[in-house]
């Protein structure tokens, strides 16, 4: 068999796997349209103004914004209150390893 005709290529694989980048927003909450349980599960950083942030709820790259909880605060509906911050978001997927692609603006 030669490379062209096998099924995976562990090379080829690892290659498309390189260019992969988190979507341009995203949520953890489950009643936000934007909830994605499959990428949430492989791991998102974010780096918000140059520091990384792992209080984020939801985050948009295009828009430059990330929403975080405000303390320990809850509305009468026991969801969190979250304030949203402006600035330039990156985002990456952690389990890509040490240099992953960044997504930002």
């Amino acid at each position: 068999m030669t490379e062209e005709t096998t099924p995976e290529n562990p090379q080829e694989s690892a290659e498309n796997r390189a260019g992969d980048v988190p979507p341009d927003h995203l949520s953890v909450n489950p009643r936000s349209k934007f909830f994605d349980q499959e990428k949430l599960q492989r791991g998102i950083g974010i780096r918000f103004k140059g520091t990384e942030r792992t209080n984020v709820e939801e985050y948009c790259i295009s828009e430059g914004w990330v929403r975080v909880q405000a303390g320990k605060t809850v509305d009468r509906k026991g969801n969190p209150l979250t304030l949203k911050l402006n600035g330039p978001v990156e985002a990456w997927y952690e389990d890509l390893g040490e240099n992953p692609p960044i997504a930002k603006a």
